[in-house]
């Protein structure tokens, strides 16, 4: 007899994630949690007959994104603005955010910094079932040094708060630093190695912490079970970030020779994510936040844009993986547009659909969970799915239209309504698209 909670998925066009192709007339069984088994038609022959069959009417199906430069605990503020948010309606921001990242088919999360310790919370309430939401790889507060693009308020004006920025100096204190995010539940602590050009005192290229400090940021953090990810502009940022074993890397816009032959290196343990959207955005819209379009290209917007363009291409080429995500969650980044990275990716990055629909589910997968429980649809993964009324391969601005996301499943779990204030979740999918079942 089968499991209650199996079902099989049938007539789909399925997109594993292993790699390009797209299987016609594919199939996932779903038991409970995992995928048993995703294929073709074939794949799912020795399935019990009583396992009941959704007939999916040939829509697509592909393992759920990963939103690799997550800010769940931001809420539409501006890119000085986030720690102005009160932490009672932060939080509140924060659960309705992760509801629309799962709505959106982001099952997975990685944090690039959290606002007081709203992440470890959100995190565990989605892990108990209280909300819905992604699988949060959770962060803490930010990790910089006096100075840092983390420091950015004024010497006259220090409040009294606990918000996003934590300044440590000096190898122990940015230990104790790491000790504390351990404290408090973090799974990755994030460290600025450099900083941005809307910054007086922090600009990309300028080293914020010696080599001394990052190499005790991060030994602090892998003796605890924790990733290290880094926001890191330039080359000599992001070199230091490769010789100290940062996990992920932030931004890496300006490569030179040698950080493309470090990071070539190091392919197989280290992820690289542009976050390209903070640029686009913040150029499309500088005006609308009181920036003038020539005031942005002043600040080098317009350049970094064209760096990063050919950073990516030379990652692509070195065989390092780039990740899906763009900081998301600022007032001109809203939550609910992370798959506007995946138009980025292909109109910008020159990359096919298929190879953008990779790094966001494989690679994404394999930054979010090392052990390879995510990111493809393979027997024994964890049943993270979505299913789409149309082609991504095809057009893959498709998964920005929410109305087009049937159904987003999440451990064997289907939800819908995610995008309302109101959403349901059917614990098995049968009868739920409304084809024949048999």
């Amino acid at each position: 007899m089968s499991q209650s909670s199996d079902v099989i998925l049938t007539n789909a066009r399925l997109f594993t994630g292993v790699d390009e192709s797209v299987i016609e007339q594919g199939s996932v069984w779903v038991s409970g949690q995992y995928v048993r088994a995703a294929g073709s038609a074939d794949s799912c022959r020795t399935a019990p007959a009583d396992i009941p069959r959704v007939d999916l009417g040939g829509r697509f199906v592909m393992p759920g994104m990963t939103e690799s430069h997550a800010h769940l605990s931001y809420a539409y503020n501006g890119p000085t603005e986030l720690d102005k948010t009160p932490v009672e309606e932060a939080m509140v921001n924060s659960i309705e955010n992760a509801r629309i990242m799962l709505g959106s088919g982001f099952t997975s999360a990685i944090s690039f910094g959290s606002v007081h310790r709203i992440d470890v919370f959100l995190r565990n309430a989605i892990n108990r079932g209280r909300i819905p939401g992604p699988r949060i790889v959770a962060g803490g507060r930010d990790v910089g040094a006096t100075a840092s693009n983390a420091d950015f308020h004024k010497d006259w004006f220090k409040p009294d708060m606990d918000g996003l920025g934590m300044l440590a100096d000096g190898p122990w204190a940015v230990r104790q630093a790491v000790r504390t995010l351990r404290k408090n539940g973090v799974d990755a602590v994030k460290i600025f190695l450099d900083g941005e050009n809307l910054s007086e005192h922090a600009p990309p290229g300028e080293l914020s912490y010696t080599d001394d400090e990052v190499f005790a940021c991060v030994d602090e953090a892998h003796r605890r079970n924790m990733r290290v990810v880094c926001h890191a502009r330039s080359a000599p940022a992001v070199k230091q970030a490769v010789r100290a074993g940062v996990d992920i890397i932030g931004h890496a816009n300006y490569l030179d020779d040698e950080a493309i032959a470090m990071l070539h290196e190091e392919r197989h343990r280290v992820f690289v994510g542009p976050a390209i959207a903070w640029e686009m955005e913040f150029i499309a819209k500088c005006e609308q936040i009181g920036f003038s379009r020539e005031t942005v290209r002043q600040r080098g917007y317009d350049r970094e844009v064209e760096e990063t363009v050919k950073a990516v291409r030379r990652l692509r080429e070195a065989g390092v993986r780039v990740l899906i995500g763009g900081d998301y969650g600022l007032n001109i980044t809203p939550h609910g547009t992370y798959a506007k990275d995946l138009e980025y990716f292909v109109d910008l990055f020159g990359m096919s659909p298929a190879e953008a629909l990779l790094c966001a589910t494989r690679d994404g997968g394999a930054a979010a969970d090392p052990g390879g429980m995510l990111g493809t649809l393979e027997d024994g993964k964890y049943a993270d799915l979505v299913v789409v009324d149309g082609d991504p391969v095809a057009d893959v601005r498709v998964l920005q239209d929410h109305s087009r996301l049937v159904g987003v499943m999440k451990g064997g779990q289907m939800y819908r309504g995610l995008m309302q204030r109101d959403p349901y979740r059917q614990e098995n999918p049968v009868n739920w698209f409304s084809p024949t079942t048999r």
